[in-house]
């Protein structure tokens, strides 16, 4: 039980502060709405993103690589004692981990490259930015290497690495796109209506790193619903309320990334049967953001001392 509990708050947490872009864009957008629409979106919304995206993305992407197996089967396995249900996701989790592995690899990648940010481990963090122009060159090799290792395991598995290379270059599409449609939102008179599909876009496209990245805690699906449902109603509470204050935390979106970095190495290693502890995921992901909302933190009482 304080295994479970451990790993949802983890996952929550990593949920929470790997949204915080999501927050921002939200309350950003929200701020230009009707009361009416704000209201329905906060409301309704919210039943959207954790019912339909962050619980049903979850369980579909088992679902997928274990067919043979009825819905209720998945949504039981975490308690369940029937050995074909085991056995039957035991075999399907390299290729699930190895392409979620491949997935935030990438994310944290081209956030270290290409991104712009705060610059939290500055010599390190500048450095990389300045190679920016190797992102693409740097990522390519990595799928060759890791789809090589992946092939001698099985077929399968080098086509899981494929596909989280694929999903990656898809979302990061949607959001770049998102990006553009956030600066004409804000800056031109479009309904209500074309908002709320655009923030719902949003969060389903920002959900998929926060789900990926769940599977490097647990795969027990009931665990992921729990821990991601509570860091999406933190993220809705966050835009609702306290969004310009977490804004003044200046790292903490390198915290998330870090702990992005650490997620996709631990799934990756899982993936080639490297024994990796339940509690190492949960851990690292308190201790990466931890230390860079000390680091915030530190920031903050900066212009108090002068």
């Amino acid at each position: 039980m304080w295994g479970a509990i451990f790993t949802i708050i983890g996952l929550s947490l990593f949920e929470t502060i790997s949204s915080v872009d999501n927050a921002i864009i939200n309350a950003e957008v929200l701020q230009t709405m009707t009361e009416r629409a704000r209201r329905w979106f906060l409301t309704w919304g919210i039943l959207i993103a954790v019912v339909l995206v962050r619980g049903a993305l979850p369980f579909f992407i088992v679902w997928a690589f274990n067919t043979s197996l009825t819905p209720l089967q998945i949504l039981s396995a975490a308690w369940s004692s029937d050995p074909l249900v085991s056995e039957s996701i035991e075999k399907s989790a390299p290729i699930l981990l190895v392409a979620g592995g491949v997935f935030l690899l990438f994310l944290f990648l081209h956030w270290l490259f290409l991104e712009d940010k705060n610059l939290g481990l500055p010599r390190a963090e500048r450095f990389f930015m300045s190679k920016g122009v190797w992102f693409y060159a740097i990522v390519s090799v990595l799928l060759s290497v890791i789809a090589w290792f992946a092939l001698k395991e099985s077929n399968l598995m080098g086509f899981g690495a494929v596909v989280g290379s694929s999903l990656f270059f898809i979302t990061h599409g949607f959001k770049q796109n998102a990006e553009e449609q956030e600066k004409k939102l804000l800056g031109s008179a479009h309904s209500d209506l074309s908002k709320l599909f655009f923030l719902e876009i949003i969060d389903t496209t920002f959900s998929i790193d926060g789900v990926l990245g769940a599977f490097a805690f647990t795969l027990s699906v009931p665990l992921i619903l729990l821990g991601n449902g509570l860091g999406a109603f933190i993220v809705r509470e966050l835009t609702i309320r306290n969004i310009e204050r977490i804004k003044k935390y200046a790292y903490l979106k390198n915290g998330a990334m870090y702990s992005i970095l650490v997620l996709g190495i631990i799934m990756i290693l899982h993936s080639f049967d490297f024994h990796i502890p339940e509690y190492l995921s949960p851990l690292s992901t308190f201790l990466i953001i931890g230390f860079f909302f000390w680091k915030s933190k530190l920031e903050l009482v900066k212009p108090a001392k002068i």
